[in-house]
């Protein structure tokens, strides 16, 4: 797969590449911290998850996700603990992810945690979810609307493990806390999907704290 960084719009097949470089924010525990300007995409790395043109830009102060399947991955890929969170709309029939502990940049779906992003789509599985291990069926959110969406992701003990509990919250209510005793994934980056051209998604405010392994 072809990894492209952007500046702020990508078209496979139309513009080639360009590439910009920019440090990883700085970011002290217990903090919230921007991940996203708001005018550009500069340090954000999209990559094609499959053949075709897909697309990723900056319009009136959020990004967009349209096109075939790609992702859009963080500036910072050692996210461990933390608390993540943005705005969010995807529209009718349309179906993204929210991820977090991806291991590598390299446009597969099936790498690290999503937080389903679907309230219309054929999949049945709705925003809320943690696609493949938890799952919910009830519309939370209804398409076309912008909505706070928040992960926090810490390994704590649970009976003599230590696992990742991770809570999901949907415009400030908590959904559940789900103990994830597989510990399929341990850190990475924050990305965003574009899952299929019929699929469009926007997103604005991207935000993150980094915590301890204590949730503080």
């Amino acid at each position: 797969m072809n990894r492209i960084g952007i500046r702020q719009l990508v078209t496979w097949g139309t513009l080639g590449y360009c590439v910009s470089v920019m440090l990883a924010p700085s970011v002290r525990a217990g903090e919230w911290v921007s991940l996203f300007d708001g005018s550009t995409l500069s340090g954000w790395t999209a990559v094609e998850h499959s053949e075709g043109t897909s697309k990723w830009e900056v319009v009136d102060g959020a990004i967009v996700g349209s096109g075939k399947s790609s992702m859009l991955y963080s500036p910072k890929g050692e996210y461990k603990n933390f608390k993540f969170r943005a705005e969010i709309k995807i529209n009718d029939k349309g179906n993204s992810g929210m991820y977090f502990r991806c291991p590598a940049a390299d446009g597969d779906f099936s790498k690290g945690y999503e937080a389903q992003i679907d309230s219309t789509h054929s999949d049945p599985i709705r925003t809320g979810s943690i696609y493949g291990f938890l799952h919910i069926f009830k519309q939370i959110v209804p398409p076309d609307t912008w909505f706070t969406y928040e992960v926090e992701c810490v390994d704590k003990n649970w009976r003599g493990m230590v696992v990742p509990h991770i809570k999901v919250t949907v415009n400030g209510e908590l959904l559940f806390v789900f103990i994830e005793r597989t510990k399929a994934w341990d850190k990475g980056f924050f990305a965003f999907q574009q899952h299929d051209p019929g699929s469009k998604v926007e997103i604005r405010k991207i935000e993150v704290m980094e915590l301890d392994d204590q949730g503080k």
